[in-house]
């Protein structure tokens, strides 16, 4: 209803997960990626928890689509199966003769058909989704399934996507040798309020708008407070807002819109109302692991590794100007210096950043003398009359980016003018791919991606 009025080809707020609209900000790519290192790398089973709304269907569907070619995947988002049903499902999945009776014949069936995936090289992933609702024999029956094995690997890797009830369920007595059997442990965090507003920018930049900031501050406020951080809450709000704004025939979002969609919502409070932080949590002889993944998950923390008191430094005050000075020399205005007072040179004032057509300029020169094979960073495309959108971007972002590495340039494809922030040059994808998780850690920047220097040109 709203799509004309705000310059939308498609809705932005859908709470039905797709993946176009995977959001890699506040850590979430670091955690898809170290999703797909433990899924390949490692043959125990992986847990990811989080509270209803937290993004754990989107990030499934993310790694449906993300994982290597030599994976096959199994999703089973029915959570009540039976221990019968659940067996009779994966062997469909991978197109196993089903016998008519007898459960053990058919687990056998099933050995025997991974056996011959696996000795055509390929890996098996199940990932079972709203594991948390699955009855306690279905889940005792998960932990027969990750014991079939050739005689040197697992011939099943299993991934649970739950609610945080799925750790109370493991935490039974009789649910014990299951939770031994799970070597990673991630639990999604809400966003944070300062990931909210990129968060909101991203998705209707996805589909397809153009303009400036849509959500004002006080918005975003508002937002944070009432979703919790959860996207799918997130979504709702803004949803909402954007129909309450194209009745009003208004084109931001301020703290009005955002009050008669909280209204609308009627959330109820998250069952402990504290925000758990996204750990990425080893099990026992996964330390190399951990030191590999590293590379990958912006933060996480061993329960075998604590960081000792010690390491954590308290920053100390800084010094004043006057510190730095001998008592007598520190005197009013007026006061007149010795001549043998030393003379401090003024500070050199700061260099006048270039110009957007400068900046074209030395990208086109950049461009010219670059193998195709080189690889950069996107960081944001837009139409070519957006000037003032490119400005804003480099305005909010070079603090956190080396200067040098920043280029624009303009192109026309199918007729239209684009406008586009690229960042480095690199020889290697995985150099860039490196350079690539650093921006997921340390800038706010909204989705960047992997480019080739023969693609731009």
């Amino acid at each position: 209803m709203y799509l004309d009025h705000f310059g939308l080809r498609e809705a932005p707020f859908r709470i039905t997960p797709h993946t176009e609209f995977f959001f890699a900000g506040a850590n979430r790519g670091a955690t898809l990626e170290a999703l797909i290192y433990a899924i390949t790398h490692d043959e125990g089973i992986v847990k990811v928890s989080g509270e209803v709304g937290s993004g754990k269907t989107m990030l499934c569907r993310m790694l449906l689509e993300k994982l290597p070619d030599n994976v096959e995947t199994v999703y089973l988002a029915n959570p009540s199966l039976s221990r019968d049903e659940i067996l009779y499902a994966i062997a469909e999945e991978l197109q196993t003769p089903l016998p008519e009776a007898r459960s053990h014949l058919l687990l056998r069936s099933l050995q025997d058909r991974l056996l011959e995936i696996y000795a055509a090289g390929r890996q098996v992933v199940v990932m079972i989704d709203e594991a948390h609702a699955m009855p306690p024999e279905t889940l005792e029956e998960i932990r027969l399934l990750s014991n079939l094995e050739s005689n040197r690997h697992k011939l099943l890797h299993i991934v649970l996507f739950g609610q945080p009830e799925l750790d109370d369920h493991l935490g039974e007595k009789n649910m014990r040798q299951l939770k031994e059997r799970i070597t990673h442990n991630f639990a999604l965090e809400p966003l944070r309020r300062s990931d909210i507003g990129s968060y909101l920018m991203f998705r209707i930049r996805a589909a397809g708008y153009h303009g400036p900031d849509l959500f004002t501050p006080g918005a975003i406020q508002l937002i944070s407070k009432a979703s919790e951080g959860l996207t799918r809450r997130i979504n709702i709000l803004a949803d909402k807002a954007l129909l309450s704004a194209f009745s009003e025939n208004r084109h931001q979002i301020d703290t009005r819109q955002i009050k008669a969609a909280i209204r609308d919502a009627q959330f109820n409070p998250m069952r402990d109302g504290n925000a758990k932080p996204m750990t990425w949590i080893a099990g026992a002889g996964a330390i190399s692991l951990i030191a590999a993944l590293a590379y990958f998950a912006g933060s996480y923390t061993s329960a075998s590794a604590p960081v000792p008191a010690s390491t954590v430094a308290t920053p100390t005050p800084a010094a004043t100007a006057t510190d730095a000075l001998p008592q007598a020399t520190v005197a009013s205005a007026s006061t007149t210096y010795a001549p043998s007072m030393p003379q401090i040179p003024p500070a050199p004032l700061p260099e006048k950043p270039p110009t957007l057509a400068e900046r074209i300029a030395a990208s086109e020169d950049w461009l010219k003398n670059t193998p195709d094979t080189h690889y950069f960073i996107q960081l944001l495309n837009t139409d070519g009359n957006n000037q003032r959108e490119v400005e804003i971007f480099l305005e909010s972002n070079t603090g956190s980016l080396d200067p040098q590495q920043i280029r624009v340039y303009r192109s026309r494809l199918s007729g239209r003018e684009r406008l586009g922030v690229i960042y480095g040059d690199y020889p290697t994808h995985e150099a860039a791919r490196a350079e690539l998780h650093t921006l997921a850690k340390t800038s706010s920047i909204s989705n960047p991606y992997i480019r080739t220097v023969s693609k731009l040109r």
